[in-house]
């Protein structure tokens, strides 16, 4: 306790970090403060609570925003679509790729082209978002349309603002400002689930509810191994003589993360596990066959819906992998710089090399990944509270871990500068952040 009293007060004793903390947490007040403005022309006494599906997803990651109608309705999630969308075509249309490997200057167009690409995919996300959450109930204008057009430009408005508000905290505060965003809206709600799940247990059950936080702890902590579970794969680079300087000839490594796609893969899964109910949906009434499905696969609890988001996570897990991490780029990288892999001839033959053991390592990361995603169902058969449920896994889990240990890593990047002891005495904190030597 004398060491973490000691490291807070290491922390608040450097300025500019002391006043990186105190701005995060400022803009991050700012953004809590906006999703509770309701949008004007709505009741909210009159707005369905407790969305389901896939809004229920979206809801537990802009803290409560999303069922609030609030002008941060649609919170970050445009411009993360918006993302992803321009990561997948770096893959696949060349132009983007010629502009991924112009430096500065092609990531700063590509960031243009995400915030146009987010502002179109706000503009149809809020009119589906009026369309289907929003009931007529709860307008109070009598002009729907007028009321529907001013609330895109509030809800496009919003999610301009949330970026800036990212891009604030990632230039002025600590951390990735973006993920920061999704951190506490999925935070915001853990306090109210862990407070009703000791009510609904009450004194009787004490014992019980001190089970499912110590379990919790041990799923946080195996979340964390997966989160920083590296494979090394040494690296020796030649010795380049400059002039009257030896360069080179020292050993570094490649660190390949066993999860490598991070929480993509439960994303695209998730997407996809709406579909089978969604299509059985338009022949339930005339086929028995439909209506078995789209009851099946509506139950978060069965275990056939479970099967198939596992399934569906590991294939996902080794395509969004094998689109991210090139093992031709990395080998021609490595000998472009001298570089070699002991034992290993540069070029094709190291390429193959870093396939192989990208697929050695993928394969038991994804299967602990799906084990992750699966949790909270298991959790909820169990009996716990579907709210605190949530936080026993899936990607409510797997982004906090992640968050929260960039941001360790830089606070302690700062105590090291500083000449300051690290946050922990077993090592080095390690975020999500490192990239490889390649």
């Amino acid at each position: 306790m004398k060491k973490f009293l000691q490291t807070i007060r290491n922390i608040f004793a450097i300025e500019e970090l002391r006043t990186r903390i105190l701005n995060t947490v400022g803009f991050l007040i700012i953004f809590r403060l906006g999703s509770f403005v309701v949008l004007p022309g709505v009741d909210p006494s009159k707005l369905e609570t407790g969305a389901g599906g896939i809004f229920g997803l979206l809801n537990t990651f802009l803290g409560g925003a999303f069922e609030r109608a609030s002008v941060f309705g649609l919170g970050i999630m445009p411009y993360i679509s918006a993302s992803i969308v321009l990561q997948l075509m770096t893959v696949a249309v060349p132009y983007f790729q010629k502009l991924q490997k112009e430096g500065d200057s092609g990531r700063k167009k590509i960031n243009q082209i995400t915030r146009v690409l987010t502002i179109f995919i706000c503009m149809a996300q809020s009119l589906a978002y009026l369309s289907a959450s929003i009931p007529s109930e709860a307008i109070v204008l009598e002009n729907e349309f007028l009321f529907k057009l001013s609330s895109m430009v509030i809800l496009t408005s919003g999610t301009i603002f949330c970026m800036w508000l990212g891009e604030r905290i990632t230039d002025k505060g600590i951390g990735n400002g973006i993920s920061m965003l999704i951190m506490i809206g999925i935070i915001s709600r853990f306090p109210g689930s862990i407070v009703a799940e000791a009510v609904t247990r009450g004194m009787s059950q004490a014992l019980i509810f001190i089970l499912e936080l110590v379990v919790l702890f041990f799923v946080v902590m195996a979340t964390v191994a997966l989160v920083q579970a590296v494979r090394r794969i040494p690296v020796q680079y030649a010795k380049q003589v400059v002039g009257n300087k030896v360069y080179g000839g020292q050993r570094q490594y490649i660190p390949l993360k066993v999860n490598s796609s991070g929480v993509m893969p439960i994303i695209f899964a998730q997407s996809l596990m709406f579909l089978p109910a969604m299509l059985a949906g338009f022949w339930r009434e005339q086929s028995d066959i439909a209506q078995y499905i789209g009851t099946t696969f509506s139950d978060i609890q069965s275990w056939q819906y479970n099967l198939l988001f596992a399934v569906l996570i590991i294939l996902f897990t080794f395509f969004y992998t094998a689109i991210t991490i090139n093992p031709n780029q990395i080998a021609d990288d490595m000998k472009r710089n001298g570089g070699f892999i002991p034992g290993i001839k540069p070029g094709k033959q190291t390429s193959e090399f870093i396939d192989g053991v990208m697929s050695r390592i993928t394969l038991p990361g994804s299967f602990f990944l799906a084990l992750i995603a699966i949790l909270p169902a298991f959790a909820m058969i169990a009996g716990v509270n579907s709210g605190f449920a949530q936080f026993y896994g899936g990607t409510s889990l797997l982004i906090m871990v992640g968050v929260i240990l960039d941001t360790l890593q830089q606070i302690e990047s700062y105590l090291l500068m500083r000449h300051y002891e690290g946050m922990m005495k077993s090592g080095r904190v390690k975020g999500r952040t490192q990239t490889a030597v390649a």
